[in-house]
């Protein structure tokens, strides 16, 4: 379990729900990864990201599907692909990413309480 934290520090974590756009395969990544564009709306629009979701998923299922991701990271350089926020998942029991994302349709940009 990690320390414990106040809910102000909780609150510092901008986590909001997006529609990925587009997704390709990132075959210059180091591990098997996919480049996903997010419309996370409004302020936010599209940002990019990369993720090591090929376990589970293809590029060519990803477009349409709502993600939850941190969207005030700084952004961070992935080989030669800028990375802009970072798109949440847990775990199966292989280890495999598998994404978070809401049960029901809700508005791009929504963030998460």
């Amino acid at each position: 379990m990690a320390d414990e934290i106040s809910f102000d520090d909780f609150m510092k974590v901008d986590i909001r729900t997006g529609t990925v756009t587009r997704a390709e395969p990132f075959p210059e990544a180091r591990k098997p990864a996919i480049k996903l564009w997010v419309d996370f709306g409004g302020k936010i629009g599209v940002r990019k990201t990369s993720a090591q979701i090929t376990a589970h998923y293809a590029s060519d299922t990803l477009v349409g599907r709502q993600v939850m991701a941190v969207v005030n990271f700084p952004a961070r350089q992935i080989g030669p692909f800028m990375s802009e926020v970072l798109v949440l998942g847990v775990p199966d029991e292989d280890g495999a990413i598998v994404l978070l994302s809401p049960d029901q349709p809700v508005p791009d940009g929504g963030r998460m309480h």
